[in-house]
């Protein structure tokens, strides 16, 4: 595929560029010559510049282009005499002694000895950046797959599983559940941002991320999360309304396959892996080590009293996200409970934002707060409302920088919850965020949301009265160093309240 030309339907540039294309990012790269014939233009509205993000499309499209993908290389694959079964491998980054890049991916060389491993591109700098390339389980989470709906709130609340109601959508604003986390910080934690440079890996920008060959395997594992999910409880069941099991209305979905063929899918068409020819060996969500899990999910684990005894044993996410613990449904009711005041310039190793608290929501959260608690006759009756949930929101976040990530940390006024686990509300990775900040680009300069959910940082600060302030302290704390020619930035920090 590497070997056909770029205005080749099925080679490998022109599938990276059906994800995005940047010309400029493209020839800086090596990866566009003044002798590349591109496709004509007809062609390239057709394919190219598809990718769905920050939308309820963002799992079905991707799932139709792993499937057109492994077609195209199956068929080639079997036009070299291998096997016509040929299926494409997932990353499962989560399972025990697995969270380093793969050996076939890692090494420049494969069978010569000279630089010929055509799974390696040296774009790839890892959470450090400086090339080592591994997942470091402190910074990903599966807190999505424990959300109920699939479809989510667009207004401060829960965005759901899946992505908030778009049309197509190749740049929206609010990341979907499991688009956030762990797809966007997975992507950020491979192609990272080379030391001392502001040069981002193919993994860490939309344009550039589907011409590293270790995207399809990640993005493999994305999909088998949605099988995952799907398994999870019976409440789990993706969208039935016409615009999602049809598709959007202003543009369609379609990929080219071998033979000069194309495929038109609809997102309905993609819900079942066993229709489209292929299964995943494992959706049990047994791949979670309890170390590290997140801490509102050790809460849930601890709280259903899951032991934690084996740290370094593969845990069942069954028992990590226990079935009897709260679930994270979405509900209508969406309320802001505080807000900061400016802009947030994330610059350097930390950046502070103090988010002031409206004293009638505040107390309207510890009210239901403590109506929830064990033993109280709501807490009883909890399946007559869904349960309180509390939720950062990082709004408008814009920047040049892709490639950049930070955690974020939540605490009482003046407190600077820095570093402290039971504080940690999440990571967050940048993923597109460049192409969030242009303003004639889709996202019409509109930058990027991220939504945490930050219920169990709450219920302990109700529990110890602090959530009595009239602040919260929340400390933004990257990987690496931000450069302030990056202009990394925080548009609002906001915390909504969700659910009774």
């Amino acid at each position: 595929m590497k070997k056909r030309p770029l205005d080749d339907p099925t080679s490998w540039r022109f599938y990276g560029g059906i994800h995005g294309f940047n010309a400029q990012l493209w020839k800086q790269l090596g990866l566009l010559s003044d002798n590349d014939k591109l496709p004509d233009a007809k062609t390239r509205t057709l394919f190219w510049d598809q990718c769905q993000h920050q939308t309820w499309y963002f799992l079905p499209w991707h799932r139709g282009y792993l499937w057109a993908f492994e077609t195209v290389v199956r068929d080639a694959v079997v036009s070299l005499g291998g096997p016509a079964d040929w299926t494409l491998p997932y990353w499962n980054y989560f399972a025990k002694g697995q969270s380093a890049l793969p050996p076939a991916f890692a090494s420049r060389n494969w069978t010569g000895g000279d630089g010929d491993n055509p799974l390696f591109v040296p774009q790839r700098y890892g959470p450090a950046g400086d090339g080592k390339v591994f997942i470091p389980l402190d910074q990903v989470n599966l807190l999505a797959l424990n959300d109920r709906e699939f479809t989510g709130e667009a207004g401060g609340g829960s965005p759901g599983f899946g992505g908030v109601d778009t049309g197509f959508s190749h740049g929206g604003s609010v990341n979907g559940g499991v688009e956030s986390q762990p797809h966007n910080i997975v992507h950020v934690l491979i192609g990272g941002v080379l030391r001392g440079t502001r040069q981002p890996g193919l993994m860490s920008v939309p344009s550039t991320a589907g011409l590293d060959p270790i995207f399809w395997l990640h993005h493999a594992n994305i999909d088998r999360l949605w099988q995952v999910w799907r398994g999870r409880a019976p409440g789990h069941v993706d969208p039935t309304v016409a615009n999602w099991v049809d598709g959007p209305a202003d543009r369609s979905f379609v990929m080219p396959l071998p033979g000069k063929r194309n495929w038109t899918f609809a997102p309905g068409q993609t819900e079942s892996t066993v229709e489209l020819g292929y299964e995943y060996d494992d959706v049990s969500g047994g791949e979670v080590l309890m170390a590290a899990l997140h801490p509102a999910l050790r809460a849930q684990a601890a709280t259903a009293g899951v032991a934690q005894a084996n740290a370094s044993q593969a845990s069942p996410l069954q028992a990590s996200l226990p079935q009897g613990s709260p679930a994270m449904t979405s509900g209508k009711n969406v309320e802001l409970v505080g807000a900061s005041q400016s802009a947030i310039k994330v610059v350097g190793q930390s950046a502070q934002a103090a988010v002031t608290l409206a004293p009638d929501a505040r107390q309207r959260v510890s009210a239901n707060l403590a109506a929830s608690a064990p033993g109280t006759v709501s807490a009883q009756n909890a399946a007559a409302a869904p349960p309180e949930r509390v939720l950062l929101n990082l709004e408008n976040v814009r920047g040049l920088l892709d490639g950049v990530a930070f955690q974020v940390y939540v605490g009482p006024q003046g407190s600077d919850p820095s570093g402290k686990s039971e504080a940690l509300a999440g990571s967050v990775g940048l993923f597109g965020v460049s192409q969030a900040t242009e303003r004639d680009g889709p996202h019409g300069g509109s930058g990027l949301t991220f939504v945490l959910d930050i219920t169990p940082i709450v219920e302990a600060l109700h529990a110890s009265r602090d959530l009595d302030a009239d602040k919260l302290d929340v400390r933004i704390v990257p990987l690496q160093p931000v450069p302030a020619e990056a202009q990394i930035s925080i548009g609002r920090v906001s915390v909504f309240r969700q659910g009774r």
